[in-house]
């Protein structure tokens, strides 16, 4: 090998050893560039925990919403513009009125996979309407109802199937008084379950409403004569609500001595605005934990979800007005009542309410003002709806005066007793 090759060949081995100490010094610049970064990074995770996000945001105990529900979601529906509301195909509330009004497809069909499922809310005539449902319907198969168990098997014409969700035929399958979080999470599975088998079905929500006044005042006459309604489970977010959400107003069994300062006064008594929050999505509330939003906030959404549903579901009547509700439900349903729904303006509630000062009057209405503006809302769109069937009926006159007249008629004999829940008398129609 000559000089000249020796020469060329140190100077390839230092460029390959400055090559090689190059990378080496670059690798270590990158690297205490990522160890900076990460420093940094968790000094800044440090500082905003510790700091500047909320317990309620960032404890390891905070239940955030379902990941179906976003920001955008809550925003879209508070920003929505309720009365063009068309369709509850997106809701989560099955058919709605204006989808049976509009698509004949979308009517009820016994024969089918349709079910009517039933949200009750206590003190709202609910007891008397179940049993309407259950009894006096005009069915090519007809409930079949055992007195002493209250319980009514609501059969399809041609098989052992229910096309109904309720108290009295089903009984309470998806807790006591379940409200809309808890029956559109509950009804699919629960029906696979009795029948043994799964089945894609059509739900038509059904629903009454109340005089808030009255229907507060009634469940605290109620409450007075022993009920609790303990054994209902709020569930809702995959768990039933805690005692630390919802502790309970009174101590023992029952609440019989409560006066209506203390039954008012109670922040985790659920009579207050009972309508509004059985009506709502309380996923987007986050449930039963208070501290999720403030509480303006909440009452904002809850309402403004209660609104949506009311209008999502397939039918719904107002308590103040049974003739009414029974044509809308008849011309909605194309079925028809055995009997006439009778009106009892005359309640103990009302005895009750005549009774109260001006001062305890005022009180029962600011804690109750969400269920006042539904009520009010509900009652608007009730008469529109009833208008609107009005109009299309060339013999309204002579259906109307005929309401729940067949031409043969099957007599039903219910045991006489009235049930505890029912204890007061209060509209009850038979």
């Amino acid at each position: 090998m000559g000089f000249t090759d020796l020469v060329v060949q140190s100077d390839c081995e230092r460029l390959l050893k400055d090559i090689q100490m190059r990378r080496k010094t670059e690798h270590r610049i990158t690297l205490r560039k990522l160890v900076m970064f990460f420093a940094l990074l968790t000094l800044f995770g440090i500082i905003y925990f510790g700091y500047f996000c909320s317990d309620n945001r960032c404890s390891f105990s905070y239940n955030p919403k379902p990941a179906i529900y976003s920001e955008w979601t809550v925003m879209n529906l508070l920003s929505s513009n309720i009365t063009d509301f068309k369709s509850a195909k997106d809701t989560g509330t099955g058919v709605s009125y204006n989808d049976m009004q509009s698509e004949n497809q979308l009517r009820f069909d016994m024969n089918a996979h349709d079910v009517m499922v039933f949200l009750h809310i206590q003190k709202t005539g609910g007891t008397s309407f179940g049993r309407h449902l259950v009894q006096d319907l005009d069915l090519q198969r007809p409930c079949t109802c055992q007195r002493k168990r209250k319980l009514c098997y609501c059969f399809r014409p041609s098989r052992n199937e229910n096309w109904l969700f309720s108290r009295y035929s089903t009984g309470w399958k998806c807790g006591l008084h379940a409200d809309f979080t808890e029956l559109t999470g509950c009804v699919d599975s629960e029906l696979d379950k009795n029948e043994g088998k799964s089945i894609k079905r059509r739900y038509f929500y059904l629903t009454l409403l109340r005089d808030p006044v009255s229907r507060y005042l009634s469940e605290y006459k109620h409450v007075q004569r022993g009920a609790t309604w303990r054994m209902s489970r709020h569930w809702c977010g995959g768990h039933p609500a805690s005692l630390e959400e919802l502790p309970k107003c009174y101590n023992g069994t029952f609440w019989t001595d409560v006066t209506l300062n203390s039954f008012a006064d109670c922040p985790y008594n659920l009579a207050a605005n009972r309508q509004t929050r059985m009506l709502a999505d309380l996923s987007l509330i986050g449930c039963y934990n208070s501290s999720y939003m403030n509480q303006e906030e909440r009452n904002r959404v809850m309402l403004a979800s209660a609104k949506r549903n009311l209008l999502s579901i397939a039918f719904f009547g107002l308590t103040e007005f049974q003739k009414l509700n029974q044509y809308i439900f008849e011309e909605t349903f194309n079925l028809r009542f055995a009997v006439t729904f009778t009106q009892h303006n005359t309640t103990l509630s009302a005895v009750y309410k005549s009774l109260l000062n001006a001062e305890e009057l005022e009180k029962v209405k600011k804690i109750n003002a969400l269920d006042i503006e539904l009520y009010n809302f509900a009652k608007h769109y009730l008469f529109r709806r009833f208008e609107k069937l009005r109009a299309k009926n060339p013999n309204f006159k002579e259906r109307w005066a005929h309401l729940g007249q067949l031409p043969s008629q099957t007599a039903f004999d219910w045991e006489k007793e009235v049930e505890t829940e029912a204890a007061d008398n209060e509209v009850n129609y038979t």
